[in-house]
Order: structure tokens, then sequence, then C-alpha cells
């Protein structure tokens, strides 16, 4: 930057908001003389500059007295360069007609002898003096605080309304300078909008490298935000900053700007009716009891949470390997348990440690665990299989040994339907963990051992619609692993009332599953949910749809179809919803000998061992298998 431009940028920056106002009305007041010259120029009879002035030389002192008022009642030196828009125009025209009448009124009070027209043309001239003068400063500043400042260069996306109103609001901007337009409209390609060329998109690349341009801003607030989010993604592989404008109807908040992408109920998605009110039963095994629910933090624990809270048990411990986790659902159950007055006890500890399991149990004399700690996410556990088998299967054998050497009254494992025949390590250790509760069940009689077996729960952290719906923000597309692959669901609601019902009716030993309907398929899942975020999907018959769904093939370890119970031995249960399942057990020696190997494939870390137990005594399971059909 040179000298003169530093020094003039470094004036500018050291002037107040007075001094400021009192240069431009310098500038306005040293317009009028001005204006008045050019005005006697344009008469038929040309009068010199001199003249001119010899001429208006009684008035002018009172001219430009009026006027200064005038303009401070007007507010016009106060308007700044930037904000000179249609309104200060107006005000500029106001006083430009101020500025003629008092000097016809000085003419005629002095004399002079002038035609009124020749008054008209000055307050014209100076009102186009004033105008271009105010134009002129900001274009000359713009440039100096660009080349002192830098600049980022802009493209806008969108040469409509939204495009050029863009550009006249960055015209003012210090730093930012809008290059050039592009826009999907053929007949706007090669013509200039707003002072900028139009273009079309296929030369963007060429545009980035030929106008050095830093940001792409769109300005297509019609396209859906599916379409953006492709669009942004496609820029911004060409190193380029990309930015969205939100219309005008969500400026003034006639529109949510994420009003498409607002949570959906989960229960919309299930494909049968929800089980309400039919699972509130059972709150007598939980009221005015101590209740420790590991896993407090997660989705199904919190909900856990909830509603044990709602049952008014006397004291409600949250045990929770996450800090964050615990100290979260901490703090949303305490104005809860205020209500209820139940004493609520965070404990941040592992299921796995028996010496602080043991402390836990005696020093607040629990009477009811409800076990939701786990490692649920299949793919994670499959690439991790010691510490799923660890934490799922010895976690679940430490809590419940200990709980058993208490004396407690109840014990309630949270299975999975992934348990059934599994062909992923996840599922097997759940398996594992129910073996291990039904040898409980038979040596230890003074607790009630039970299971409830859950289908997927929607809205579970990791599950499948929250998925869908943040690939769904990012643009797409959504991903489904095979189009055949069916799921059974329930939502975070209906698996805690099971829970709480099945816990309350329990006798020992029993695996407590939900009737879940039908399986719903996974693609038609994800249909819905993008319908329901109010796009639509892109496929052959509509390729001109928001969001595409794209096969990945199952991962390893997941299965096509997934089972409730391993035999077709139904019990009902006194809930029309809800019945029970008694499957084989292994013995006592078995179950010891299971974990006495697993200790070892841990202890040595040698996963294959681990593969190698749950190979020979959980049924179904075999190692590298990826879908298994009904």
């Amino acid at each position: 930057m040179n000298g003169l431009g530093c020094s003039v940028l470094n004036f500018v920056k050291s002037l107040t908001l007075g001094q400021k106002a009192i240069t431009l009305l310098v500038v306005d007041l040293v317009l009028i003389p001005l204006a008045l010259i050019v005005t006697f120029a344009l008469q038929p009879i040309p009068v010199s500059p001199g003249e001119t002035i010899a001429l208006i030389l009684p008035i002018l002192p009172y001219l430009l007295a009026a006027s200064a008022l005038v303009a401070f009642w007007l507010g016009i030196p106060y308007i700044r360069l930037n904000a000179y828009e249609a309104r200060a125009v107006g005000k500029t025209a106001q006083y430009a007609a101020a500025n003629g009448l008092i000097a016809l009124v000085l003419s005629k009070i002095a004399g002079l002898g002038l035609t009124t027209g020749l008054y008209v043309i000055f307050a014209g001239c100076f009102f186009l003096f004033s105008a271009a003068s105010r134009v002129v400063m900001l274009q000359i500043l713009t440039a100096i605080y660009r080349r002192d400042e830098g600049h980022t260069r802009v493209m806008i996306y969108g040469a409509g309304t939204t495009g050029t109103q863009l550009v006249s609001a960055l015209n003012a901007h210090k730093t930012i300078y809008p290059v050039a337009f592009v826009d999907d409209n053929a007949a706007l390609h090669g013509l200039t909008v707003a002072g900028l060329p139009v273009h079309s998109p296929v030369r963007i690349r060429e545009l980035v490298r030929d106008k050095q341009i830093d940001r792409v801003l769109l300005a297509v607030p019609s396209l859906s935000q599916p379409k953006q989010a492709q669009l942004a993604r496609r820029l911004q592989k060409l190193g380029l900053e990309v930015q969205a404008l939100p219309s005008f109807s969500q400026l003034i908040g006639e529109e949510e700007l994420v009003d498409k992408l607002k949570p959906v109920e989960s229960h919309t998605f299930l494909g049968r009716q929800q089980v309400c009110t039919e699972l509130e039963r059972g709150c007598e095994s939980y009221a005015d009891r101590v209740v420790l629910i590991s896993g407090a933090g997660g989705s199904i624990g919190s909900e856990l949470c909830r509603q044990v809270l709602a049952c008014r048990p006397a004291k409600l411990v949250l045990y929770e390997l996450n800090e964050l986790a615990l100290y979260n659902v901490d703090m949303e159950l305490r104005s809860l348990a205020e209500v209820t007055g139940t004493e609520l006890v965070p404990v941040l500890g592992s299921v796995t440690d028996p010496r602080q399991v043991r402390g836990v149990l005696a020093e607040h004399k629990v009477q009811v665990v409800l076990h939701a700690a786990a490692y649920k996410h299949v793919p994670l556990v499959e690439a991790n299989p010691l510490a799923g088998l660890a934490n799922n299967v010895f976690g679940t054998q430490t809590l419940a040994r200990e709980a058993a050497e208490y004396g407690i009254e109840r014990f309630i494992l949270i299975s999975s339907d992934k348990a059934v025949r599994p062909t992923n390590v996840m599922g097997a250790s759940k398996r594992l963990a129910e073996l291990v509760i039904q040898d409980l069940e038979t040596r230890y009689t003074g607790t009630v051992f039970t299971m409830v077996r859950f289908g997927n729960v929607l809205g579970s952290s990791g599950s499948v619609v929250p998925l869908f719906q943040e690939q769904i923000r990012r643009g797409g597309p959504v991903t489904v692993t095979d189009p055949k692959v069916t799921r059974y669901f329930m939502t975070v609601q209906e698996a805690v009332r099971l829970v709480l019902t099945a816990g309350s009716m329990a006798r020992g030993g029993e695996v407590f599953v939900l009737d879940m309907g039908a399986p719903v398929p996974i693609v038609q899942l994800a249909r819905q949910v993008i319908e329901s975020a109010g796009y639509t999907v892109r496929d052959d018959a509509t390729p001109d749809g928001d969001i595409e769904i794209v096969f990945t093939g199952l991962r390893p370890g997941e299965k096509m179809f997934e089972e409730l119970t391993i035999t077709d031995d139904h019990i009902g249960t006194r809930h029309p919803k809800l019945f029970c399942a008694r499957e084989q057990s292994l013995s006592e020696i078995e179950i010891a000998g299971i974990l006495r190997s697993l200790r070892q494939a841990v202890a040595s870390g040698d996963p294959d061992a681990g593969r190698a137990v749950i190979t020979r005594w959980v049924e179904g399971y075999v190692p590298g298998v990826k879908s298994v059909p009904l």
C-alpha cells in the first residue's frame, strides 16, 4: 500500500463520529458554490466563475449558514457512507430542494432579480453533486480499506433477487469483494447483473483459477438444503470456502432455518401402534426402594432413570463409567428427584470393578438393579472383540454376582435381539451375559434374576434414525447396507416400560420380549426418514429427487434378519403384548469354564481365543458369517 493511501486511511480511522459529520458537512457546503457556478454556466448567456461568485457573494454566507442548519436538522452529515442507499438519497433530495428554496428567498431579499427556474437547476445540480460525492468517497475509502486489510474475493452462486441484493450489500464491505455470478439459468449466461458478469457453473474451476476466488456464497434459497449441501461439497473439493444464505422468509422469521430437519417423533417409524399405557404397571417393585441403574448416562439408562423416578423410589443410584454422561443425567434428574422426594446418588465407576461394586451395593443398601451398561455398537465391538467381551460378559457377571452375594431383591439384565443366534461378537457377548444370569438364578435363591430382550431402539445413540438424519443434514446420500435387510424396532419409552413391567412380574430365569409386530425393511425406514424431513428420494423413478439411497453391503458380523427368541416356545403373560421364553441354559461347570477361558483370552490379548470360546458355546455364532436368513 502506498504512503498516501496509508496516510488517508490512518486519518479516516482517527476521526471521531462528530469529526466525520463535520467533514461531510464541509464537503456539502463546498459543493453549494460549485453547483451555483455550474448553474450559471448552463444559462443561454454563460457567466464566468468570477462573475458568478461576485453576483451571489452577498447571499452566499447566509446560504451556507442556513444550509448547515438544514443539514443537521435532516441528519445528512450523520448518514454513514456505507449506509447510503435509497432512503439516504431521498434525504439528499430534500436537502437539495431546501437549498434551492433558501437561495431563492435570499436572492429575492437581496434584489438579485434572478429567475425562479435558475434555482431549480441549482437544486438539481447540488443533488447530483452531493449524491455523487458520497458514492466516490465510498469507493475510494473501500479501495483503501481493502488494500490495507486484504480482501476476500467471492463468487456468488445465484444471480436472482437474493444474489443481486447480496452484491449491493457487499459493495460497501471493507474486506469482501464480489467478482462474478454463477447461475444454472442459461438465459443469464453472458449478461451483466448488478455490475457482475454471469457465468455457467461448468466454468467454476476456470473462474476460481483466473479470478483468484477465495469463497463462494450460495444465494439460492429456493434450492433444497440437501442439494445445497451437495453443491457445497463439490465446491469445497476445489479448495473454496462455501457459505449459504437463508431465504428472505427465513430472515424475517416466517420460516425456521432448520424446520425441515427438526426431530421427528420416533414412533412414526415403527410401522405399528406404539405400546403405551399397557406397560405402565410395575411401579410397586420400585416404589420406596433403593434402585441402582448401571449405564445410567446412556440413552436406555437415562430413560430408565426418568421412568423409575416416576415410581418414587427412596434412592436412585446412577452408576456410569462416562464422566460427561453421568454429569448430564445427574443434572437433568435433579429437579425430578426433588419433586418425587428421591435421593439421587451419582457414582462414577465400572461394573467390572468388583471392589467398587461391592462397596456401592453395601453403602447404599441397594434392593433392585437394572443393568443397562454395555458396549452395543456392532462394528466397534467387532473391531475390538476383547473389550466388548470383557465389558459385556465380565461386567454383567461381576455386578450380578456381587448383587446376589449382597442379597438384593431383583436383578434385571438389558439384553438384545442380537443375542439370538448371533453372527457378531456384540450379540455373542450379550448371549453369554444371558447365560451367566441364568446360571446365577439357579445358584442364588434369594434374588430374582431376569432378562429383557430388546429390538433396535429408535432414537438411541448410534441407532439408524439419528444416523439417517445426520446424513440428510449433510445432503446425503443415506446409506443402507442391503435392500433386503430388516430389523425389529421399538421406541426407548416402550423399551423402558418393558423393563419395568417385566421386572415386576419376573419369577426368575425368564427372557421377556415385547411383541414388536413385523420386522421393518431398513430401506423403507430410510425412505420414511427422508420424506419426514420434507425431501424426496432420488432414484431411477425420480432423478431430480433430493436425497439418494446408497447400498453399501452388510458389515462384518451383521445379519440380514434378526430373531427375538432362540426357541418358538413362547409363554404368555398377564400383559397381552409381553411374552417370555424359557431357553436352555448351561451348567455351573460349563459357565465357569467359559469365564475362565475368556479371562485367559483377555489377559493374553488374544482375540482369536476369545472368538473360539463364543464359537463353541454360543448357539449359531460362526466367525466371519455376515448374514443368516430366517
